[in-house]
């Protein structure tokens, strides 16, 4: 690829290139990094002048791009977006980009941005207390108000932070990582160089700062999501509706049951139900249990109808406390679990909170979900869509949900068969890899300035 422009005076090009720490040869009218590998590395670029114009010649367009993704582990989800992200990056481009996973706020920035997490665990502990916290904010003058005084305070450690990596792309699977990094993208003038996406990980309600109209792509799970975003000001072709990303793992994995179950040691032929607390191991996890336990034996045939499999996350003291109790029901009690997608494939239904990625999964598997539970604000939303599309049921007691999984199992198989195949339709295994492509042919349709060496187009700026 060639591309020519007019030349400019042989002063201003001399001084230009020496501002972006080059050096230029008047003699064989080359240019050349002072630090040539440095360059070399980052995309290989020359340029040269005859007979009255000059030319960049782009000779490493093939380069290695690097991809940024913002997260921060205040909840499980987001993290588990963004390796999605980067497996799909890899399974369908190989080495051609180079991912980073990084909380910027924790690394860089000071109090409040670096303590999120932590704030976070302690409000979902009070979970009122972050319900006045998301409804709150939810004005954009508020939040805008917010975020704008943070950009100003901490934006040199925020342009430190993502120029350390030196991104093509930025993507932002949290909702307080958008206004900021596009701040300080716009006070560098690095917009048109950087591309900068939102995947956006609540199924249905959503906090307002997910949208900003500045982003190149915004990737929607469910049509409810794209209509809040067209709502907030979004162009139609900002919007992109894929479905929420899960692992690769889930989406590309061909299990067949029966062999799962002889791996995990289930037995082969009662119905499983699958209990899952979070990675936290929390809510009504024990009695719901020792409910399945009574629920689930048939006292006058005096043998079970159903198994069940217990995931404990990191809670060790809970999975201490069902490891001691008899049971009389076949039980598998487990900790912090790293291939749910096998769990899950062995199992005929599930019961969870209101969690985005989890009731994604189950989707993909055609789980009927029971949903025992949900955080105000981000998590209120994913009851009535899966309730709504007719791939599960909500309710808080461990009592009823006991009973519901006792008739799937025996009196009423034909509703878990029905929630089963809704649960398929309502399924995107594609999402991830769907979107990895997208943001690809983002970076195909950026045009030769984007491909320039970092300390080249940040100098630009200045001049």
């Amino acid at each position: 690829m060639v591309m020519s422009v007019v030349a400019p005076r042989r002063t201003t090009l001399g001084s230009v290139l020496s501002r972006v720490g080059g050096y230029y040869h008047a003699g064989k009218r080359k240019w050349s990094s002072s630090s040539s590998a440095e360059v070399m590395a980052a995309g290989r670029y020359g340029l040269e002048e005859e007979e009255g114009r000059m030319e960049l010649v782009q000779v490493g367009a093939d380069r290695v791009k690097n991809v940024l993704i913002l997260m921060s582990d205040t909840g499980g989800g987001h993290r588990a977006s963004a390796e999605a992200i980067r497996d799909a990056f890899k399974l369908e481009y190989g080495d051609e980009y180079n991912i980073i996973i990084k909380d910027v706020w924790k690394e860089y920035t000071g109090w409040p941005l670096n303590d999120m997490e932590r704030q976070y665990k302690f409000m979902i502990k009070h979970v009122q207390l972050w319900k006045v916290a998301f409804h709150s904010t939810s004005p954009r003058w508020i939040h805008s108000t917010y975020l704008a005084a943070m950009a100003a305070y901490y934006a040199k450690e925020v342009e430190a932070g993502l120029m350390e990596y030196k991104p093509d792309i930025i993507i932002s699977v949290h909702p307080l990582m958008q206004h900021i990094p596009l701040w300080v993208l716009k006070w560098q003038g690095l917009q048109k160089k950087v591309i900068f996406v939102t995947v956006i990980t609540d199924l249905n309600s959503c906090h307002p700062t997910w949208f900003h109209p500045s982003v190149n792509r915004c990737y929607c799970p469910s049509e409810e999501v794209a209509k809040r975003a067209s709502l907030d000001g979004l162009e139609d072709s900002q919007i992109r509706v894929y479905g929420l990303p899960v692992r690769p793992s889930f989406a590309r994995a061909v299990h067949v049951k029966e062999d799962l179950r002889e791996e995990l040691g289930m037995d082969p032929d009662l119905p499983a139900v699958l209990l899952m607390g979070g990675g936290e191991g929390m809510g009504p996890v024990q009695k719901t249990a020792e409910a399945l336990d009574e629920s689930l034996f048939d006292a006058e045939l005096g043998e079970p109808i159903g198994q069940l499999i217990i995931i404990c996350g990191r809670n060790k003291s809970l999975a201490a406390d069902l490891k001691s109790m008899e049971w009389r029901i076949p039980v598998k009690i487990r900790g912090f679990e790293k291939q749910m997608e096998k769990w899950m494939g062995a199992c005929d239904c599930i019961i969870t909170k209101a969690g985005p990625g989890t009731i994604a999964e189950a989707l993909i598997h055609g789980l009927p979900i029971i949903l025992n539970d949900y955080i105000p604000g981000q998590e209120k939303g994913n009851v009535p869509y899966v309730v709504d599309n007719g791939a599960g049921v909500f309710t808080r007691s461990p009592t009823e949900t006991a009973m519901i999984v006792a008739e799937w199992f025996s009196t009423n198989t034909a509703e878990l068969n029905r929630m089963s195949e809704n649960a398929l339709k309502l399924a995107k295994p594609e999402a991830v890899f769907e979107i990895v492509r997208d943001m690809h042919d983002l970076t195909c349709q950026r045009g030769p300035l984007a491909n320039f060496p970092y300390m080249l187009t940040s100098s630009f700026t200045l001049i």
